[in-house]
Order: C-alpha cells, then structure tokens, then sequence
C-alpha cells in the first residue's frame, strides 16, 4: 500500500512540487500501478519466459538496395557556394583549417 508521505517524500526527493490534492491523487494512481505489478508477478513464474512486448515483432524496414543518386554537379547545382566538388561553408570556429 503506498502512503501519501511516501508520495510526499519521493516528490521531495524528484525537487517536484505536489500539492495536496495532487499527492492524494498520485497516491490512488501508484497504489494501483502497484497492485497491478503484484498481479502480474503472480501469474509470471520461472516457466514463464520475460517477453518486451506482448507480440513478437518481425523486422519491418525494407532492404537497403542502392538506387539512383545525384551527380556532383545536380547535387551542387543548388549551392550558394561550391569549388566544383565540394559545398563551401564559413568556418564555425573562427579559424580558417
């Protein structure tokens, strides 16, 4: 059972400013976070392997096949500044390298 000094006492600790209604409000919300937990270490004994996620995920991204790029020029064509191969940018440094 969780208290509402526990609650107090960990806001203190978390430097979060609860007013009362707010403590006896998260008191209510962590007693059944808690309770569930307790339901479910229940059920979940050693011939129960941990899962992450309810559903086994598969990988959904595509595979990486190449395609086609821009040239240097098309790819410089759109540059405020450019010394043919490469794009020009001041230095943020304040040094020129």
């Amino acid at each position: 059972m969780i208290t509402t000094e526990q609650v107090a006492h960990l806001a203190n600790l978390a430097r979060i400013a609860l007013t009362p209604a707010e403590i006896d409000k998260l008191t209510g919300e962590l007693g059944t976070i808690v309770d569930s937990i307790a339901k479910v270490s229940e059920v979940a004994g050693p011939d129960v392997p941990a899962t992450s996620h309810p559903i086994r995920l598969v990988n959904v991204s595509r595979p990486d096949v190449p395609g086609a790029t821009l040239s240097t020029e098309e790819a410089l064509a759109g540059a405020p500044e450019h010394d043919g191969a490469r794009f020009k940018v001041s230095a943020i440094l304040g040094e020129e390298q």
